[in-house]
């Protein structure tokens, strides 16, 4: 399995050693590749695990009310996993570790000791706050709305998960520090195997409880929590020592705190984004079908339709985009006082996002519609053909969003890395306000697919933004010219991929089966995957040489 290396870096005042030279062999690009194909590998089987485990939801629970209740539940831990788990804290922890892991271990361990007390702390407060705060709601309602109180249950019973994937996540984070990407990539794997294992045999039978298969695969999700935190243990034995006495952790403590209240402002406004999203898709089964007087856009399926179609963009984004960002964060924090280091690492990390997120981009605007009715329709336990339309509408709203998901997740660790979380925090908060005022406009006209087009919108104005703030942060462009061409190369093979599926697609008789929706699915993802493969080639791209070359030992 490769591992991230941390190779030395030839005089950038050389000619073929500049930073913006893009050579096969530049020794930026190869360490990045290296783990970005680790973290894939591993991300890829779990998303397979995870794209299974949505399947069994789907098909278990439908475009229902239930379903709704059940993604809601589902998406509350996941928030604060993403804030103070893989998100803010993490954002916060992980220069500081990586500074003191190279320079002072056991002050390293003493502080890692001290940021998992703490959030343990902090989140196992936040655990009682949330559960009292819905058992009154739960006693003020009276069971007089059954599917709004299912939704507070169900949200009671899977908040425990919260406080374990946070810590998860940081001991993620400690891993990827020491180089090792696998097992942080490989702990979802765990989620996912025991919430199927739960699911499977309500899954099997003819008519199933679905209220009481929410209850069961809710709590296969808290007891897959624990496991994740000790699979982390575990694989941190050989790295790392938890120590008592926290004296010497008290100034990266104090530095991390100081870092953390800006990017848990910047991070927070965007799981703000989620939240909403959440609130006004379940707006008919938390408040009713109305809205000051007014029919509500929405309805009580409409937040299972959003979540479920979220997973299909959320593939390609978690195994390859978040993986570039993954992997390139610990070698941005190690070379943040290597100016010429850090800024070659970006405009690698940046090509190596947009060469994977673009095509997956017009490949999800091409086969929404076979996708969609693939993965949830053409069953007698599935969406219905109203549903999957609206799950294809909403598909195509987030698909164009996919390359700046991924570049934005790249940009805003370059920030992190050299300690300004203030800039990303400021260009968030204004993406809170465009992405709600869309929200609330957009879904007037367009359902909820409106809520899907306004997250697409957000991301791609915040990428612009983070770019040109990102030139005061280096002190010059992250986008060379050595960088826009290979990405306007990654523009053209992709164009020319869309017409080489388009082209399949228009081929390939039309079925209105299941099975020849996959046919016609299989057939574009081969010729997309084929044809794009062979443009970049042809283009002599080197993004596909870093991703496909071997590991340098230096």
């Amino acid at each position: 399995m490769p591992e991230l290396t941390d190779e030395p870096i030839p005089n950038p005042l050389e000619p073929k050693s500049s930073p913006s030279a893009a050579t096969p062999d530049d020794p930026h690009a190869q360490p990045i590749a290296a783990a970005v194909r680790t973290v894939s590998g591993l991300t890829l089987v779990s998303r397979f695990a995870g794209m299974a485990r949505d399947l069994v939801h789907a098909r278990l629970m439908g475009d229902s009310a239930i379903g709704s209740a059940f993604m809601a539940a589902w998406a509350i831990p996941n928030l604060f996993r993403r804030l103070f788990g893989e998100g803010a804290l993490s954002a916060a922890f992980i220069p500081e570790y990586a500074q003191l892991s190279k320079n002072d271990p056991e002050t390293a361990d003493r502080f890692a000791t001290l940021t998992i007390a703490l959030l343990t702390l902090v989140t196992g407060g936040l655990l009682i706050l949330g559960e009292v705060l819905l058992l009154v709601l739960l006693v003020v309602s009276g069971g007089r709305d059954p599917e709004r109180d299912l939704s507070l249950r169900l949200i009671m019973l899977m908040l425990p998960f919260m406080p374990l994937v946070c810590a998860a996540a940081i001991l993620g984070g400690m891993l990827q520090t020491h180089g090792r990407f696998g097992p942080p990539a490989a702990a979802p794997i765990i989620l996912n195997t025991f919430v199927v294992a739960a699911a499977l045999p309500f899954f099997l039978r003819a008519d199933p409880d679905r209220i009481v298969a929410a209850y069961w695969i809710g709590g296969a999700a808290v007891a897959s929590g624990a496991a994740q935190v000790a699979w982390s243990l575990w694989a941190l034995r050989r790295h790392a020592h938890w120590r008592r006495g926290f004296a010497q952790a008290r100034g990266p403590a104090r530095r991390l705190l100081r870092r953390f209240g800006p990017v848990v402002l910047g991070m927070g406004t965007i799981q703000l984004n989620s939240f909403f999203d959440t609130v006004i898709a379940m707006w008919p089964v938390w408040f009713g079908p109305t809205v000051l007087g007014f029919a509500y856009p929405l309805d009580e399926r409409s937040n299972s339709i959003l979540s479920f179609t979220q997973r299909l963009y959320q593939f390609p984004l978690g195994v390859f985009g978040i993986a570039v960002a993954t992997a390139i964060f610990p070698l941005l924090s190690r070379h943040a006082d290597e100016p010429h280091h850090f800024i070659a690492t970006l405009r690698r990390g940046l090509r190596l996002s947009f060469f994977i997120a673009l095509p997956a981009t017009a490949g999800l605007m091409i086969v929404r519609d076979d996708l969609t009715f693939v993965m949830y329709g053409g069953g007698a336990r599935a969406f219905t053909s109203e549903g999957t339309a609206r799950a294809a509408a909403v598909l195509l709203g987030y698909a164009p969003g996919v390359w700046a998901y991924s570049l934005n997740h790249v940009a805003t660790r370059a920030f992190y890395a050299r300690g300004d979380t203030r800039t990303p925090m400021y260009i968030a908060i204004a993406m809170v306000a465009v992405n709600l005022s869309l929200n609330c406009t957009l879904i007037w006209f367009l359902g909820e697919a409106g809520l899907a087009w306004s997250t697409s919108i957000a991301a791609m104005l915040q990428f612009v933004l983070l770019t040109r703030a990102a030139r005061r942060l280096t002190q010059e462009s992250a986008l060379d010219s050595a960088t826009l061409a290979g990405l306007f190369k990654t523009v053209l093979a992709t164009f020319a991929m869309a017409v080489l599926v388009v082209l399949a697609r228009h081929i390939l008789p039309y079925a209105p089966t299941w099975a020849g929706a996959f046919e016609r699915l299989a057939a574009a993802f081969f010729t997309g995957t084929l044809g794009f493969a062979a443009c970049a080639m042809l283009l002599r791209q080197h993004e596909l040489r870093w991703l496909t070359s071997r590991s340098v030992k230096g």
